[in-house]
């Protein structure tokens, strides 16, 4: 063999190693020289006899293909394939046929065969159609989503994955997602709005080894009590008056990379019951379905409420807290990260400029230091805002900041910071430890700073 077969049959088996599937054929010789060819590639390939013996094994698990013979006792594959896809079904399939004409071809297809292969056929064949059906799948679903994100998207305006700030805090947040970057453990991201969390998690995604498969963000508040269910599970043909077609559901359609649910607190009590459940089981099921389907993906949550809280007023699950606060990354708030405002807004103004075709402003030391003077309730998000506005009016609208107080006397700076020390000193009752956490600066400063004032 030589060296390009190797690497083809190594980049066959990645594509294969995680997938599912069932072989339905009558003929022993045939099923056996199927699942002999598919085992060594795929993750798990069982077989059936009849429609109804694989019909049986659909009821118990998800598989991502079927390989069907067309003909068969009883029922023909072509027919069969046809009333489950007409009932909602969403398992693809390959057909395997020993006639070669046109009208075969056609029927195979329009009851719903992904692709067909003719007998007498070759392993490479076989294993090339369900590499393509896998792809199929895949850019299938990755469509599906990148529409419903564009149609969910402010103004056009894509959430980056990009974590920009040199701050210490910020430094802190990359070291310890980049310690979990492939783990399977849920993560639970908490601040106040405008912080960050949905970039950080999308950065998350982006440095793990999912980063090849979907993130898919679920807004909990956006999605209407009635319909979260569907959207999450996905839900069968006639699951609910006006449905006419299945359709897959937000956490099958994410499998093999990572959801992040936003605003977690907002997720109806039923809901948050059912996602207990598939944290559990790693299972879904969809409305209206009997059957479990298998996914394989990793959780993420944001929050800008306690939850500890929340769960104690009855609006929050405590099965479900306990289950999704293993690792809280906690996003500070932009004044508690240094000069990051600057490296912000900078890249606001250029990202902003191109999009709205307008010259991009000068950010001189004037403006920088009021940035940075401001206080920033609404975070990141005011900050873009305030850039969006001032390249609209062409010069930056500084007056809207926070104002520099009026006739107040300049302090010393080491009398502010003495004062600055000792307040936080007092209101941690002298821990100087946490004060120096508080302050976002080292222990050693602050027993540095106490012994000069003899404390």
């Amino acid at each position: 063999m030589g060296k390009s077969d190797k690497d083809d049959g190594s980049e066959l088996t990645k594509d294969l190693k995680q997938a599912c599937l069932l072989v339905v054929d009558d003929e022993p010789g045939m099923r056996n020289f199927l699942v002999k060819t598919l085992s060594p590639h795929c993750k798990f390939v069982a077989e059936a006899a009849t429609v109804a013996a694989a019909e049986d094994q659909l009821k118990d698990r998800y598989f991502d293909i079927v390989v069907l013979d067309n003909m068969m006792p009883g029922q023909k594959g072509i027919d069969w394939l046809a009333s489950r896809h007409a009932s909602g079904e969403f398992t693809d399939a390959i057909m395997v046929t020993a006639y070669a004409d046109l009208e075969t071809a056609i029927d195979a297809l329009r009851a719903g065969a992904s692709d067909f292969i003719l007998k007498p056929f070759r392993s490479n064949q076989l294993l090339n159609a369900v590499r393509r059906c896998l792809q199929v799948t895949r850019l299938r679903r990755e469509n599906l989503l990148l529409k419903r994100e564009l149609e969910h998207a402010t103004q056009t305006r894509l959430v980056r994955s990009e974590l920009l700030g040199d701050s210490a805090a910020l430094t802190q947040i990359r070291t310890i997602l980049d310690r979990i970057k492939n783990l399977a453990t849920p993560v639970l991201f908490a601040g106040a709005s405008g912080t960050g969390k949905e970039v950080a998690a999308r950065y998350l995604h982006a440095i793990s080894d999912r980063r090849d498969n979907p993130f898919v963000p679920i807004g909990c508040g956006s999605i209407p009590d009635d319909l979260v269910e569907y959207e999450l599970f996905g839900h069968q043909d006639g699951a609910f008056p006006g449905a006419r077609a299945g359709r897959e559901g937000l956490l099958a359609s994410a499998n093999g990379g990572t959801v992040f649910f936003d605003e977690i607190t907002d997720l109806s009590l039923s809901a948050q019951s059912k996602l207990v459940r598939v944290l559990e089981d790693g299972a879904i099921r969809s409305v209206g379905s009997e059957r479990m389907i298998d996914v394989d993906l990793r959780f993420l949550f944001a929050t800008n409420k306690s939850l500890a809280q929340e769960v104690a007023a009855g609006r929050f699950r405590e099965d479900l807290y306990f289950r999704i606060n293993v690792l809280e990354v906690s996003m500070p708030p932009l004044p508690q990260r240094e000069n990051d405002v600057v490296i912000l807004a900078e890249h606001f103004m250029a990202e902003l400029a191109k999009r709205l075709r307008l010259a991009p402003l000068e950010i001189d030391s004037t403006t920088k230091s009021a940035l940075l003077r401001h206080d920033w309730p609404g975070n990141i998000r005011e900050l873009r805002n305030i850039i969006e506005r001032s390249l609209i009016l062409g010069r930056f609208a500084i007056e809207t900041l926070s104002p520099v107080p009026a006739n107040k006397a300049i302090e010393p700076l080491e009398d502010v910071e003495r004062r600055t020390i000792l307040t936080a000193l007092e209101a941690v009752s002298g821990n100087k430890t946490e004060a120096a956490r508080k302050l976002g600066v080292s222990r050693k400063t602050i027993d540095r700073k106490c012994a000069a004032w003899g404390l």
